[in-house]
């Protein structure tokens, strides 16, 4: 499971970039933050196993104890490693818990029909969801520094959560921010997601951390919060009447793939029943 070394993106501020599971592409930042009274953790990745190994990379950087975890949301490669820090308080937004909780189950069984290979791993898991939860903003102390913990608004999923680092201008966006390679927007909100990423955008002030590929910077979150207010506004304009799907797609500023996923989630999200 290839990983790059961890990567100093401000003071005791450090980005591990998973790139393969099971010999596959797996794209995943995992963050760690050093403080006097501990190390926080930025996600825990998609099982056990990997969580471990995650652990023992954790060791390589710092002899200090994980001290908290923080979910930026309930995606399964985000939250399925919680049980392995099950001795910790696990940071999340009240829906990341609440999802965890209820979704797990079904999330399972869909990727271990489709990925058998997966399966005996993730059937190890324990879904842990966050013990510590809130609506709006938290902070996390540890010491002699604080995270601080943000909902934004609806985008990626109903409860992402951005965490900064004010003392060393560090944001970790989570999966609201995804460079490499396109967003995902199997259970998002492109219409909303639009506005949260300005907000977003508007709080880099230093390196931003992606839940997936390279560390971006203020000008990187800008140009990905233009392209989802460009796809919004196309969705918009699709189910409306004053623009074909196929037109659509082809101004679309991200692949046609996960904009065709895009304009039927907008759909659905304009006619009040997305969840």
């Amino acid at each position: 499971m290839a990983a790059a070394p961890w990567t100093e993106v401000g003071d005791r501020v450090f980005v591990r970039r998973y790139r393969t599971w099971n010999g596959e592409p797996f794209d995943q930042n995992v963050g760690a933050v050093l403080a006097s009274d501990g190390l926080a953790v930025v996600d825990t990745r998609a099982s056990h196993r990997l969580a471990d190994e995650l652990l023992a990379d954790l060791r390589a950087l710092s002899r200090q104890p994980v001290v908290a975890v923080v979910n930026t949301h309930h995606h399964w490669d985000h939250t399925w490693g919680n049980a392995r820090f099950a001795e910790v308080a696990t940071w999340g937004h009240e829906r990341c818990a609440a999802r965890v909780a209820s979704d797990s189950p079904g999330v399972r069984r869909r990727i271990s029909a489709d990925e058998p290979a997966l399966a005996e791993e993730l059937a190890e898991v324990t879904f842990t969801p966050p013990t510590r939860t809130f609506t709006d903003a938290a902070v996390v102390d540890l010491g002699d520094r604080q995270l601080a913990l943000r909902f934004l608004g609806r985008g990626h999923t109903d409860n992402d959560v951005v965490l900064a680092v004010p003392d060393a201008g560090v944001l970790f966006a989570g999966d609201l921010l995804e460079n490499d390679a396109a967003p995902s927007f199997g259970d998002a909100f492109p219409v909303a997601w639009a506005a949260t990423a300005l907000r977003l955008s508007t709080l880099v002030t230093g390196p931003v951390v992606p839940g997936h590929g390279s560390v971006g910077d203020r000008g990187f979150a800008d140009r990905q919060a233009t392209d989802l207010a460009a796809l919004a506004g196309l969705g918009r304009s699709v189910v409306e009447g004053r623009l074909d799907e196929a037109e659509a797609l082809r101004r679309s500023p991200f692949p046609a793939a996960p904009s065709t996923t895009a304009l039927a989630r907008i759909r659905v999200e304009l006619d009040g029943g997305a969840s």
